[in-house]
């Protein structure tokens, strides 16, 4: 881990602070960095999930002994 100093705004960080559960600002400040690395991994997820010729559910549905 590095040291760096920045200024910050104290009352985004309190908003941060009470919708992460936090209760020191380096605490916000990790866990806002990983909601921002978790929400882009969602993002890439969803895209993922989206595309349409990425699964074969007929396929699935064998798997699991489906009638077909």
């Amino acid at each position: 881990m590095s040291k760096t100093s920045v200024e910050i705004d104290r009352d985004i960080a309190s908003r941060a602070a009470d919708i992460l559960g936090t209760t020191t600002l380096r605490d916000t400040i990790d866990a806002s960095l990983h909601e921002i690395v978790n929400a882009k991994r969602r993002l890439e997820l969803i895209a993922l999930l989206q595309q349409s010729d990425r699964y074969h559910l007929d396929a699935a549905d064998k798997a699991w002994g489906g009638d077909n």
